[in-house]
């Protein structure tokens, strides 16, 4: 099955070693995004990379630490995003958030039943 719809990808970057209560920051903002039942959300890992700081994060095997930049990505509609929004207001310390409008195509072997969803 193939369905087309308009829809807000978020993308998060932030530091590999960025914490939310204890918790590696990704993790914290999947379970959040699994919690408010959003559509999508995955964690990539870069290999190299600079932000607001302008600080270099590198991802290497012959370091001794690492702080590899990540990128967390979101995806839902227009109204489902909204409601993850003040929680990453208070989740991020340091980092950038983007968001964008994008014309989702998805494919799938059976029908999708989420509620809300066009």
């Amino acid at each position: 099955m193939k369905e087309q719809f308009q829809a807000r990808m978020v993308r998060i970057h932030f530091g590999e070693n960025d914490r939310w209560q204890a918790k590696p920051l990704h993790e914290a903002i999947v379970a959040k995004a699994q919690e408010l039942d959003l559509a999508e959300a995955i964690v990539y890992r870069g290999i190299e990379g600079y932000g607001s700081s302008s600080r270099i994060r590198h991802s290497s095997h012959w370091r001794f630490s690492s702080d590899a930049p990540i990128m967390v990505s979101v995806l839902d509609t227009e109204e489902r995003i909204a409601r993850l929004l003040p929680h990453l207001d208070a989740m991020v310390a340091e980092g950038l958030i983007a968001i964008s409008s994008v014309e989702v195509v998805r494919y799938s072997r059976s029908p999708v039943t989420r509620a809300n969803e066009p």
